[in-house]
């Protein structure tokens, strides 16, 4: 456990920004705009928490579009466009997350964060492919029945924010 004070928090907007700023559209930054190495701790911690404050933002949208895939009868086609904009936009926290740099025990805490933002990027483009099968097989009609939100690694997540704002990296 960290004794260092928790780091200051900045405008999530304002980081988010900054983060997006060089990132093109396949996720990778360009080499004329590599990530800052010589962010400090404070720094990089703030950044961290603000690609979780919006992945948690956009927990409930997320877990009501999942939940939705799982009702019967068939799927209204805004329906589609919302999970594809949701798993977009978890695609490119997944791609902050990954672009951050990250020191000491803060690595680990934007390891975890990665593969918890992923597996939400997952989920939404599972319960699209099983909403609009064309054919679907029974069983897999049985999956999308059984499909409720992103349950527990979204509460993974806002534990693992909750405690980087509480100034322990979990």
């Amino acid at each position: 456990m960290s004794t260092a004070p928790a780091a200051p928090r900045r405008r999530r907007t304002a980081v988010l920004r900054r983060l997006a700023g060089g990132l093109g559209r396949s996720g990778a930054r360009t080499a004329s705009d590599p990530v800052d190495p010589l962010l400090g701790p404070q720094e990089q911690a703030a950044a961290l928490l603000a690609v979780l404050d919006a992945a948690v933002a956009e927990q409930p949208a997320a877990d009501r579009a999942i939940a939705a895939c799982g009702e019967p009868g068939p799927a209204p086609a805004a329906l589609a466009e919302e999970l594809g904009r949701l798993a977009v936009r978890y695609g490119r926290y997944a791609g902050w997350l990954q672009a951050l740099p990250a020191g000491g025990e803060l690595a680990g805490v934007r390891e975890l964060a990665v593969r918890l933002v992923a597996y939400h990027q997952w989920m939404l483009h599972q319960s699209a492919n099983l909403a609009f099968a064309p054919r679907p097989a029974p069983r897999a009609e049985d999956a999308r029945h059984g499909l409720s939100g992103l349950g527990a690694p979204a509460d993974r997540l806002r534990a693992l924010r909750d405690s980087l704002t509480a100034g322990r990296p979990a």
